[in-house]
This record gives C-alpha cells, structure tokens and sequence, in this order.
C-alpha cells in the first residue's frame, strides 16, 4: 500500500485525526443492540405475547448492530491506512486485534460445552468455528459453533484479506463518482436480498419468518457482507476527499428511524440488511466528520468511550454469558415480565465485568506485544495508528 492508499485524490474537507472517538463510542451502542436481540430471542418471557412483540419490534435492532460494525470496520481501516503499509504488516495487526480474544473465548466455550452440556462437542461445531470459517457453511450446527457470535469474525477475516487490494481498486474511482458508488453498493443488498429467494424455503428459522437458507445467503455468508464492508471504504474516501455532504450526526441518525421501520415491515430477506445500509453509511460518516471538524458529540464523552474500548470483548462474551450463566442455567425455564427482565439486567451486568477482564487481560497485552513489529536499534516505533476495532458485530446466536 501506499500514500495514495490512506488518502485519494481530490481536496479533503477537514483536518484528518489519528481518532474517531465518536465511532469509539457509537460501537457500543452497536453491540447493545444485539445483546437485546439475543436476550428478547432467548426464550426468558413467561408472556409469549410480549416475547413475540419484543422480537418482531426490537430484537431486529441486532441486524443494525451488524450492519453498524461491517460498515464502520471498511471505513476506519481506510482512515487510518499507513502510508507505505504493507500487507502482511497490516495483517498481523488485524490477526493481533481478533485471533486472542477469538481463541480464548472458544477454549471457555469449548470447555463449558464439555463440562455444562448444552449440546455435544463435535468436529463440526468446533474446528470450523476455530479457524474463523464456519460463516461460510449454510449449516446452523456448524455455523453456531462453541461461541456463536464468532461468526461475524469469518467475515472480517475476509474483509482483512482483502482489503489491500480492495482500496487500491476503491481508490481508483474518481472521486466525483464515489457516491454514484456508494449508491450502487447500497443496490447490490437489494439485489442479494432478491437472489435469495432462489434458495430453498425450508427450514425455517426459529423467531424470524424466513429460511435457514435465505438467512444465511444474506446475513451471514461473507461474501454478501462484502457489500458493507466496501460502502465503508467508500464513505472513508467520501470524507477524505472533501465529497461529504454538510449533514450532521443528529440528522443522519435519524435517517435510521425510517430504515428500521422498513427492516420491521418488510417481509423475508427484504429486511435484514437492505433497509439500513444507507443510514449507517450516513452516520459512520457523520461521526467521522463531527471528529474531524471538532463540532459536538454526545458520543465523545469519557464514559462512551470506555465502553466502546470494550465493545469488542463485551461482544464476544455476550452470549457465554447468556448460555452458561444465570439465564441459561436452566433451559427452558421462563419468568414473568418484570423478573425476567432482571435476569436480563443481570446478564448485561456480568457480561460488561466479564468483557473488562478479557479486554485488559487479553485484548489489550496482545495487541501491545503483537501489533507492532519489531523496529530495528535505534529507530523510533511506527505511529500509532487509529482505532481500527472490528465488530466486530454482531447478530447472531
């Protein structure tokens, strides 16, 4: 990679900084959003009514959750691409970033399997899940492997892969072109939400009305999820290139209001990707640019912050917690409304003071120790880069 990678042609707007604190922030409120998928789709409710309203009115926030971490990891990656950076350099910081938190909450996974039950240890449900390619088997046993939000990492482990090359094509689009681009990238999720339905229609899902098959093609498969990932790269290069529209975060946030109205309404595969593409795009770029531009954000504050460090962690623990914890330690057994949103609260709970341990124990040591290569005698360390944290996302079991 090189200068050009981290800039692009055309004037930029605004002074470009090494951090998007506001995205920092925002990144929590992403993986809240599919804590309350996964919690509203559990089973807790005693008041099956209730239960069904919560999912049909605000379990799919998990979908925005996702959509929010595949956009904004091609848009930081971009904002913060080195000049001169190679490929292999930026790939042992991505796998320096994902790998040690991903291993260790398989190994808990894995032994809790073992030693809980739940359901059996197997190959299948357990190697795939650890070289991070379960994603790309449409089989739910092997695609929820031992820590089931680990999918969303078989996805960034392909946007990593290619995303040397990726920006180097993106960046050869004019830039007075670059949001006739975005505008077709957003049309290709339409697109792949209608090529589903060319799948089979059996089986179905457990909680939502549309087939295994088809949920899979469009939420979960990699290389669909690639759409969102290059959006990312391509609003990145909107802000830097001086394209970006005087829109604030407040009004682009609201832009998410009538897109998750559409993800509510919609039937089958229409809803889960197509509808907030846009407004997500919008925001990350919004954010980006309040930061850069120095104007304010409810995001930026010291506590937002914090959380969003953690978010990636608080992500992968989440649905340990739920599983083996005290939701999960009877199956099947459900509580009235105002206990059973409780339990809720308690897993939230347990699941933050888990997510800080592993992020100051594991997190934050290996991307210390192996982010950086070794600099010859001498010479100073690279800069350090900015925050450049997966998803790392989002919904799924």
């Amino acid at each position: 990679m090189s200068a050009d990678l981290a800039g692009g042609s055309g004037p930029p707007a605004t002074r470009r900084p090494s951090r998007l604190p506001t995205l920092t922030g925002m990144r929590f409120v992403a993986s809240l959003m599919v804590f309350v998928c996964h919690a509203f789709t559990y089973g807790v409710f005693t008041d099956k009514e209730l239960e069904q309203n919560l999912i049909t009115y605000v379990a799919k926030l998990g979908f925005v959750g996702v959509g929010f971490f595949f956009v904004l990891s091609g848009f930081v990656l971009t904002w913060s691409a080195r000049d001169s950076g190679r490929p292999l350099t930026f790939w042992r910081r991505r796998a320096a970033k994902i790998f040690p938190n991903h291993l260790v909450t398989w190994a808990i996974g894995l032994l809790l399997m073992v030693w809980l039950g739940g359901y059996a240890a197997t190959v299948s449900n357990t190697v795939p899940s650890f070289f991070l390619v379960q994603a790309w088997f449409p089989s739910e046993e092997i695609f929820f492997g031992t820590n089931g939000p680990s999918w969303s990492l078989a996805a960034e482990l392909l946007f990593y892969l290619s995303f040397p090359w990726l920006v180097r094509w993106i960046r050869a689009i004019p830039a007075r072109r670059l949001w006739l681009c975005a505008g077709l990238l957003v049309a290709a999720t339409v697109v792949v939400a209608l090529a589903s339905q060319l799948l089979p229609t059996d089986p179905d899902m457990p909680y939502y009305p549309i087939s295994w098959y088809q949920y899979w093609f469009v939420y979960c498969l990699p290389a669909t999820r690639m759409l969102e990932f290059a959006l990312g790269i391509v609003m990145a290069r909107i802000v830097m290139t001086g394209r970006w529209i005087p829109l604030g975060l407040g009004p682009a946030l609201l832009t998410l209001i009538p897109g998750y109205a559409l993800t509510v309404w919609l039937p089958d595969a229409y809803g889960i990707v197509a509808p907030t593409v846009l407004p997500l795009a919008l925001v990350v770029a919004a954010g980006a640019a309040a930061d850069a531009e120095g104007r304010p954000s409810i995001f930026r504050n010291r506590t937002a912050v914090f959380f969003g460090e953690i978010s990636f962690a608080f992500y992968m623990v989440h649905m340990l917690v739920m599983w083996y914890g005290p939701m999960g330690r009877v199956p099947g057994r459900t509580w009235d409304t105002w206990p059973a949103i409780g339990m809720i609260v308690l897993d939230f709970a347990l699941t933050v003071l888990a997510a800080w341990i592993l992020y100051r124990l594991v997190e934050v040591p290996a991307v210390r120790r192996f982010s950086n290569a070794r600099t010859r005698k001498g010479l100073p360390p690279p800069a350090a880069p900015a925050d450049e944290t997966p998803l790392t996302a989002p919904a799924g079991r």
